[in-house]
């Protein structure tokens, strides 16, 4: 049989590629922007068929309808990263969180993370029969290599990525042709505190440094800073429409590079249309699983290397806590760590914590003297290299706990600053000098 009788052969509507998944089975989901929205519907539509179906993903753009309360007690989600629409399903028991990072998450699919359905959303296939999983590519393959049951939403309106993102009809049970815009993420207005934080990470990269920023109003205000710096490379988990921009403008063009020079490696993307329709077809950007662009062994292998992440709140020790708010599960861990200890390891690599200085409008500082009671370590003090706030920057690397509580207390913010003096004083037995 030729790929394409397959593909007719195989073409499911969404009600009907549902049917093969069974009570007390588990469904791994695509991720983000490319989250399969019409299964997700279809399943919520018809939730009163099934039972303790354990469905496992991460991050999902806009509403899933599989969080609505009609669906607690025939579906419980559980996932490694948190957002708005998944921490309240955690609360309530609907859900549960594991700590992972999200490199391993691939090979945990199919043993920690068992996998019996795997549903992803795809470009519909090229002149071969590969369809390329376009904007998200991270744990992917290694569920439709592990499912007993693929289901796959191939979407006209998904871009078509280049790296390793290629599957075959012949790898899928259910196909749902369909033709739909992906979810889009707001993207946030740097204010004037990021702007400073963006600043100061900018001063700390040098022309031909490859980068790897998160997401959000620092992330932007730091590429906003490096519009004057010359042949930056990107290998990063995930970027947004920043790095449009800079590519556009040819500040980034991974000319120096030393590994997969000329070309912007990631494992997913998230942003507007216009980021979606600027890496279809584009050669110039690689998307890879997530084991491999988030190994510390293969980020190393970027000389100059500067991983750029930011946290809720840091303390005197310099531990870094990314992931918790106290007790409460925020977010989760991603691929922090892993790009700390990869660009530890490279040549000449930084690794870079950016916060503001304050939470809640200026009521807390995200510098304590302990970390809230409950909250996880994700960055240990062991690990952590410069630390950066709108008031300027600390290296904590090589620095004893009484010099690094110095340093961040001049990092601090103002308002702060006596109180964090008076913990310091009575910790080392000497006065600050404010």
């Amino acid at each position: 049989m030729n790929w394409k009788e397959e593909y007719r052969r195989k073409v499911s509507k969404p009600a009907d590629a549902i049917k093969d998944i069974r009570d007390g089975q588990c469904v791994v989901m695509g991720h983000a922007a490319a989250a399969p929205r019409l299964v997700q519907q279809a399943l919520a539509d018809h939730c009163e068929d099934y039972n303790d179906v354990l469905i496992y993903h991460m991050t999902t753009l806009g509403d899933n309808p599989c969080y609505k309360p009609r669906c607690f007690g025939h579906f419980r989600h559980v996932s490694n990263f948190l957002a708005a629409n998944s921490r309240e399903i955690v609360e309530r028991r609907e859900g549960d969180f594991f700590p992972a990072y999200f490199k391993d998450v691939p090979s945990m699919i199919g043993s920690d993370i068992p996998c019996d359905v795997a549903v992803f959303q795809t470009t519909p296939p090229n002149a071969e029969g590969y369809c390329s999983l376009g904007v998200s590519c991270d744990y992917a393959k290694a569920a439709i290599h592990a499912a007993k049951t693929v289901i796959v939403e191939t979407n006209e309106m998904m871009p078509f990525t280049y790296g390793d993102t290629l599957i075959h009809v012949s790898q899928m049970d259910h196909i749902v042709p369909c033709a739909y815009r992906l979810q889009e993420l707001a993207l946030p207005e740097p204010g004037d505190v990021e702007l400073a934080i963006g600043r100061h990470c900018a001063s700390l990269v040098a022309d031909g440094a490859t980068l790897q920023l998160g997401i959000g109003a620092i992330p932007d205000a730091v590429l906003r800073s490096l519009a004057d710096k010359n042949d930056l490379g990107i290998h990063s988990e995930m970027f947004s429409n920043g790095v449009m921009q800079l590519m556009r403008a040819g500040v980034i063009n991974g000319s120096r590079k030393t590994l997969h020079r000329g070309k912007v490696v990631v494992t997913f993307i998230m942003g507007t249309r216009e980021l979606y329709e600027f890496v279809d077809e584009n050669a110039d950007v690689e998307f890879y699983p997530v084991d491999y662009v988030n190994s510390p062994l293969i980020i190393a292998k970027n000389d100059r290397m500067i991983s750029i992440n930011s946290c809720l709140e840091v303390d005197l020790q310099g531990q870094v806590a990314s992931e918790t708010i106290g007790m409460r599960q925020y977010s989760g861990i991603g691929g922090q760590v892993d790009f700390i200890r990869g660009a530890s390891l490279a040549r000449e690599g930084k690794a870079i914590i950016a916060m503001p200085s304050t939470a809640a409008g200026g009521k807390i500082s995200r510098i304590k003297p302990f970390l809230t009671q409950g909250a996880a370590v994700s960055t240990s003090r062991n690990d952590v290299d410069y630390l950066v706030t709108e008031y300027g920057i600390a290296r904590l690397k090589g620095r004893t706990l009484q010099h690094r509580a110095e340093d961040l207390i001049r990092i601090a913010h103002p308002d702060f600053r006596p109180q964090l003096a008076e913990e310091y004083e009575r910790r080392f037995q000497t006065p600050f000098a404010l």
